[in-house]
């Protein structure tokens, strides 16, 4: 399957990216961050402590358990605060 990524704030600035066309055959948010970190060590890094991220599918918070079967677009963000 093809999936749009999309990386905000410092998640991007460490992938190197804004967004990117990925295949993959990950079936959860989780399984495609394993394969993303086995990609470069840019990745790693990025996705080295998911607990500080949150993600999106389909632009629908989630979270990394979530199934990917029919999704289109993943962004991944850190926490948001309100103010």
């Amino acid at each position: 399957m093809t999936l749009d990524v999309l990386y905000f704030a410092w998640l991007r600035e460490r992938v190197g990216l804004p967004r990117e066309r990925v295949e993959t055959t990950a079936r959860t948010v989780r399984d495609l961050v394993d394969e993303l970190r086995a990609r470069e060590d840019r990745y790693d890094v990025a996705f080295s402590d998911i607990s500080a991220l949150r993600v999106a599918v389909d632009q629908q918070l989630t979270d990394f358990d979530a199934a990917l079967s029919e999704a289109r677009e993943v962004a991944f963000f850190p926490p948001m605060t309100g103010g």
